[in-house]
């Protein structure tokens, strides 16, 4: 078994001379090329040894470790659609930066999915001079301002948010809601419907723009790292060259949208990794009635279950991997990877709180923190109900949303 996303905790030595298994338990990773295996590999050990430890602390404030950027770029997180690598290990990595938190597993994914690969495929040769640089290096930020305040889950119809043409350039009006990073990023990636046509267009908006307005959203019970924002545009007035050419339409986006409910789907397979090694950790030094309580038989079962529901997330995520290579990803398979993988983090959350028992609520053991950021990933990108309708919707031919 190889030892790619291995944890290593004291006194797990060597069971009947086979060596303690890591969380990728039918090895996944495995599957990698030996270039990509030593740099996930590079990726686990600095995630686990200098953001894992630290995460929680941020966490309870609500605060967003900025230092931390200029770490993740430099292992190449501010530029992974551009890495060159295969599908299956971008998808490996955002569960592994999932596996240290899920805050920060949401900012490199929406940058990478969804700011960087479509200034970069959807722009102007201007917006990518300008924007692309700094992004690769997270010196530049981008936040993707989709939702509304009224339109979540039928937002492909409801969107609110208008863009007028002038001579003076485009003016935009309307507000966005639970916006990553909203509140300290360079731009916003703003969808609004032109009055003239009624189509949804996509348009790059400085932030610090006259009429913009940013409000940090608070008391979240998870994803408490990430600073989600409600955005307002009061006649906010931008350039004609800031609409994106490429996006001059909803449908144009559709293919962005698919990938990332996709990255969401490895989220849930990621946290299940996090949610097994604390447990275990915790299962082996916790000692109750004279011996560790991993020696009794409803941990043991409650491990087993965690595990499996790992391993048949990240088996299902990596077939879903092969189908997106070939160019053969369908909203219901992202639909249906998302709701399952976030289904299962769910299980696997609860079973581990429950084995922390009261030291289970504690933050600073993860396994709490871990159990609230789930509830974000079941919900977020398509909450599992609507994800669930997509999918039924493929299977009968009959809609359940008209």
């Amino acid at each position: 078994m190889a030892p790619i996303l291995s944890t290593s905790l004291p006194g797990c030595e060597y069971l009947d001379s086979i060596p303690f298994p890591h969380a990728d338990f039918f090895g996944v990773a495995d599957r990698l090329t030996p270039e990509e295996q030593e740099k996930l590999q590079e990726i686990h050990t600095f995630l686990q040894t200098e953001i894992r430890p630290v995460a929680g602390e941020y966490w309870d404030r609500e605060e967003f470790p900025f230092h931390l950027l200029e770490k993740l770029a430099d292992l190449g997180l501010g530029e992974l659609e551009f890495s060159g690598y295969s599908r299956l290990f971008k998808g490996l990595v955002y569960a592994e930066v999932t596996r240290a938190d899920v805050s920060l597993s949401a900012l490199v994914g929406i940058h990478n999915e969804l700011v960087l690969e479509l200034v970069h495929n959807l722009g102007s040769d201007e917006h990518r001079d300008r924007w692309i640089a700094g992004l690769r290096k997270f010196k530049k930020i981008g936040c993707f301002a989709l939702t509304e305040p009224d339109h979540g889950s039928d937002i492909a119809g409801g969107l609110a948010t208008t863009a007028t043409r002038t001579d003076e350039g485009w003016v935009i009006n309307g507000k966005k809601r639970w916006i990553g990073g909203g509140t300290f990023a360079d731009f916003a990636i703003v969808f609004a419907r032109d009055v003239a046509d009624g189509e949804v267009k996509g348009f790059i908006v400085e932030l610090d723009r006259p009429g913009v307005t940013k409000e940090k959203i608070a008391r979240k019970m998870g994803l408490r790292i990430m600073q989600n924002a409600d955005l307002g545009f009061n006649d906010v007035v931008i350039p004609h060259d800031n609409l994106l050419p490429g996006a001059e339409s909803f449908k144009a986006t559709n293919t962005y949208l698919k990938n990332s409910r996709a990255w969401v789907g490895w989220q849930g397979a990621g946290i299940q990794l996090g949610i097994f090694d604390k447990a275990r950790e915790f299962a082996l030094k916790r000692e109750q009635f004279g011996k560790p309580i991993a020696k009794f038989q409803l941990i043991q079962e409650a491990l087993s279950k965690i595990l499996g529901n790992a391993t048949a997330s990240l088996s299902m995520m990596a077939q879903l991997a092969w189908v997106q290579s070939e160019g053969r990803l369908e909203m219901p398979y992202a639909a249906l990877a998302k709701a399952t993988t976030t289904r299962l983090a769910r299980e696997s959350a609860a079973a581990g709180r429950a084995i922390g028992g009261g030291d289970g609520i504690l933050t600073q053991n993860d396994l709490s923190k871990m159990l609230n950021d789930v509830e974000i990933l079941f919900t977020y990108e398509g909450t599992y109900e609507i994800n669930s309708l997509i999918v039924g919707r493929a299977i009968t031919g009959q809609s359940a949303f008209v």
